[in-house]
């Protein structure tokens, strides 16, 4: 389990991609901290660090995982935000994220606002249902706040800490990012079925 507050930048090394799926090397001075086995969130997406060398890990990607998110486009020296897991001592600053990308998002429009910026996501009807304002989401593996919904996403706003140290601060329109939508709201989906049936 994670939060989504984006420990460090890290940097893809290397990328071996194949009908098989894909190795991916990242390079982080999180490194350190990491073990084989542990879980990492890259970009928002769990991935278990397969091995650890000097200032790296190495992860392997599923297709799966390539097709659902980010991850497939990715490019040696893209930069990646990176998360290790909750540990049960440390703060929940951000909502639960479970590292499970629900599917990917297009930034429809980036404005700025002060101190902040505005990014505008546009994400497939089928997950619009889980986004309320003023509610949790994932983007890219950052804990955001939703400030406001539209018929066809959600718009988020940015501090300069959060464009300073994630990657969202490099997102222009186009761009593809990865979307976790909040698993409470989905668990509740799931109980309150059982009343309608």
């Amino acid at each position: 389990m994670f939060t989504g507050l984006v420990a460090e930048l890290g940097r893809v090394e290397r990328l071996d991609a194949g009908d098989e799926g894909a190795r991916i090397r990242i390079a982080t001075q999180l490194a350190a901290e990491i073990s084989s086995g542990d879980s990492v969130a890259v970009s928002g997406v769990c991935l278990t660090a397969a091995e650890v060398a000097g200032a790296a890990f190495e992860a392997d990607v599923a297709n799966q995982t390539l097709r659902m998110s980010s991850l497939g486009g990715l490019q040696v020296g893209d930069s990646v935000n990176l998360e290790l897991a909750l540990r049960p001592s440390d703060r929940m600053g951000g909502h639960i994220v479970q590292g499970h990308v629900d599917g990917t998002g297009e930034i429809a429009a980036v404005q700025e606002d002060g101190i902040s910026r505005l990014l505008t996501v546009s994400i497939p009807a089928e997950m619009r249902r889980y986004v309320v304002e003023r509610g949790s989401v994932t983007v890219d593996g950052v804990s955001l706040t939703v400030a406001e919904t539209s018929a066809e996403g959600f718009e988020v706003a940015l501090i300069p800490e959060t464009l300073q140290r994630t990657t969202l601060g490099e997102r222009v329109p186009g761009s593809r990012v990865n979307v976790e939508l909040d698993v409470i709201a989905r668990y509740v989906e799931g109980l309150m079925s059982g009343f309608r049936d």
